[in-house]
C-alpha cells in the first residue's frame, strides 16, 4: 500500500481546525512576511515554505478547495507554480491576495510506504475522523535537512515506512492519510533539537537565550552553543523579549548555501526574589510610572 504524508495546511499557519476567516487572514500575512524571499535574501528555503504558506492558504480560503482537500483529494489540487517567473514584492503581493494596502513551500511529500503484519481485507470506506492520532519523530539535523527513512509502529501493529521530506524543522506536522484502523489519518510531528537546546528550521537554528531583566537591560556578553561549538555573543542593551539576534553562517550548510542562526531574547525573572530585589523593583516600577521622581 502507497499513501502521502502531506504538510497539514493548519499546523503550517500555527492555527487550529476550523479557525475563522479573520484568524486565517491573519496569521498568513504573518508567516507570508516571515517567509516572504524579498525579507530573507532569496534564501531558498524561504521560499520553499513561502510557496507552503501561499498553498495552506489558497486551500483554507476557499470553502470547496478546503473541502475537497479535508476529504483528502489532493488531485483537485494540482497546479502550476504561481511564482515559477519569479515573487512579487511583498507589500503588491499583500495587497493583491489579502486585498488590503500595507507599508510596511512545497517541499516534495513524503513517500509512505505500509507494510501490515497480516493479511487484511480491503480498507472500508472514509470515515469521519473523530480525533487524531499524533506520534512524535526525532531527528538530528542532518537527518532534518536532507531527509531520511523512518519506521512508525501504529498501535494495530501496523508498521509504515516513510521519507521525511528535505528543509524539514522542528515542529513540522505530516499528515499520513488513512493509513491508521478505520481509514484515519495519523499525523506525525518532527522534533528536531540538539542536547544544547538548538531547534532545526531548514537550514537556520533557532535558539531561546534567558536573561534576567538586568543583563538585558545594561547588555551583555554571553555564550551561546551553536553546531560549531559556544560562541560570545554581545547582548545589546535596551533588548526586551523577543528581540532576534543573527549569529551569520552559523546554521546548517548544504552545497554552497548555509544557513544563519537566531536567537530570540526571552527575559525571565527569578522565582525566589529576596526583599533587597523586591525593594529595587518596587523603585523600578516607580521610576516607570513617575521619571521625574527622585
Amino acid at each position: 500500500m502507497t499513501s502521502i504524508a502531506d504538510p497539514d495546511y493548519w499546523s503550517l499557519l500555527g492555527l487550529e481546525p476550523g479557525s475563522n476567516q479573520a484568524q486565517l487572514k491573519r496569521a498568513f500575512r504573518q508567516e507570508a512576511r516571515r517567509w516572504h524571499p524579498d525579507l530573507n535574501g532569496n534564501d531558498p528555503v524561504a521560499e520553499e515554505r513561502f510557496k507552503l504558506v501561499n498553498e495552506a492558504y489558497a486551500v483554507l480560503s476557499d470553502p470547496r478547495r478546503r473541502q475537497s482537500w479535508e476529504a483528502g483529494d489532493r488531485a483537485s489540487e494540482t497546479s502550476h507554480d504561481p511564482f515559477a517567473s519569479g515573487f512579487p514584492h511583498f507589500e503588491d503581493y499583500l495587497e493583491v491576495v489579502l486585498g488590503i494596502p500595507t507599508t510596511a513551500v512545497q517541499d516534495e511529500p513524503a513517500r509512505v510506504r505500509v507494510d501490515s503484519p497480516v493479511s487484511a481485507p480491503p480498507p472500508p470506506p472514509p470515515v469521519q475522523v473523530r480525533e487524531d492520532l499524533e506520534s512524535t519523530i526525532e531527528l538530528t539535523p542532518d537527518q532534518a535537512l536532507l531527509g531520511t527513512r523512518v519506521e512508525l509502529a501504529l498501535e494495530d501493529g501496523t508498521l509504515v515506512e516513510l521519507d521525511t521530506p528535505p528543509f524539514a524543522g522542528d515542529g513540522w506536522r505530516l499528515r499520513l492519510e488513512g493509513v491508521a484502523a478505520g481509514g484515519r489519518d495519523h499525523f506525525l510531528q518532527l522534533r528536531v533539537v540538539t542536547p544544547e537546546g538548538l531547534r532545526i528550521d531548514g537550514l537556520r537554528v533557532l535558539y531561546r537565550l534567558e536573561l534576567f531583566p538586568p543583563d538585558a537591560a545594561l547588555g551583555c556578553a554571553v555564550d551561546v552553543p551553536t553546531l560549531d561549538g559556544p560562541v560570545t555573543l554581545q547582548v545589546p542593551p535596551g533588548s526586551s523579549s523577543g528581540r532576534l539576534l543573527r549569529l551569520r553562517g552559523r546554521g546548517l550548510t548544504i552545497d554552497d548555501r548555509r544557513g544563519d542562526q537566531l536567537v530570540e531574547i526571552v527575559i525571565v525573572i527569578p522565582a525566589d526574589l529576596g526583599d533587597a530585589e523586591r525593594a529595587l523593583y518596587r523603585r523600578l516600577q516607580e521610576l516607570a510610572l513617575d521619571p521625574d521622581a527622585s
